[in-house]
């Protein structure tokens, strides 16, 4: 597996067109709590969103907006999105941009990287440890960041034995789509020390991003708000870290 990852990584650094941008580093810097400002065009749970969204303007709009980070999805079915949205909002924005989809493979991660991610979305509840740490090594190699998303205590338990750097505490059940922000508050407590906490979900208002900050968040991913009202972001982007 070494081998292979050694070689992937030199074929995707020559072709890459341009080094990663830090999307860690982007979610620890500044006076306020980030925002992750996510292009959606649908969701399984609200159905369609935005299905006419130009992504070059939106990913302007996000930057002009005050978000830290793009999130961008991918995955076409039940969600509209491509590698192409991927490609077209980091050509149009400075923000560093995670490739959101359910990334099982390393090739996978490769082909993000080639369309121009500099973070990748890893979700405990889709992949083993082993699977885990492969595409987190993967992405390493290749210079980019990795959320890893956890939904319950023990999953919190394999991003710390991870050592995963960014850790997503996602509100919304993946099995039952209901979103439960009171438990999204109380794991985002217990991420690992030395860990960015991301609370994913849920967020609409500014009092939702100060409840998630006092819960421990440095950040928030925040997608259908930000879509059915852009302007909502200035709001979103000004609450203070603790």
């Amino acid at each position: 597996m070494t081998g292979y990852l050694d070689t992937l990584a030199g074929d995707l650094r020559r072709a890459a067109p341009e080094p990663a941008r830090g999307f860690a580093d982007a979610l620890r810097e500044g006076p306020h709590v980030a925002v992750i400002a996510e292009l959606k065009r649908a969701s399984p749970s609200a159905g369609s969103i935005a299905p006419d969204a130009d992504v070059a303007s939106t990913a302007r709009a996000y930057a002009g907006g005050g978000a830290a980070a793009m999130s961008v999805l991918c995955a076409p079915r039940d969600f509209g999105g491509s590698l192409a949205d991927l490609t077209a909002a980091r050509a149009a924005s400075p923000l560093p941009a995670l490739a959101k989809d359910f990334t099982v493979f390393p090739q996978t991660v490769a082909a993000q990287r080639l369309a121009g991610a500099d973070a990748v979305l890893v979700i405990l509840a889709l992949v083993t440890d082993d699977e885990a740490a492969r595409l987190m090594q993967t992405a390493d190699l290749l210079g980019m960041d990795v959320l890893v998303e956890a939904h319950d205590a023990r999953e919190l338990e394999r991003a710390a034995g991870l050592e995963a750097q960014v850790v997503g505490v996602n509100a919304r059940d993946l099995r039952t789509l209901e979103v439960n922000r009171e438990r999204q508050l109380e794991l985002l407590g217990r991420v690992h020390p030395g860990a960015v906490r991301v609370a994913e979900s849920g967020i609409s208002s500014a009092a939702d991003v100060a409840e998630a900050r006092d819960a421990g968040a440095d950040a928030v991913l925040v997608g259908t708000a930000l879509m059915r009202s852009p302007e909502l972001l200035s709001e979103l982007a000004e609450v203070p870290r603790r």
